[in-house]
């Protein structure tokens, strides 16, 4: 299996849970679903912080983005809770 390296930042109470970033090591093809699948499945701080349950927003190269879209290898990904204003 081919795998590349990407950055992954976090925002927010994301940050405050998991630090302000990660390189992470994904498989070549990989969506932004996949990726925090892969997250989750590390247990601990990230299974509760990233969990499916949980509203999340996901940026790819500081564009936003769903989670079907592909990871290419470099990219810098980032997550945070959805902002609400007043």
């Amino acid at each position: 299996m081919v795998e590349h390296t990407v950055t992954v930042r976090y925002f927010a109470s994301l940050r405050e849970a998991l630090g302000g970033s990660e390189t992470v090591s994904i498989a070549a093809g990989s969506t932004l679903g996949q990726l925090r699948d892969a997250l989750i499945a590390r247990g601990g701080a990230h299974a509760e912080a990233l969990a499916r349950g949980r509203a999340l927003r996901c940026a790819l190269n500081q564009v936003m983005a769903d989670e079907a879209t592909p990871v290419p290898a470099g990219a810098e990904v980032a997550f945070f809770p959805p902002v609400t204003g007043g």
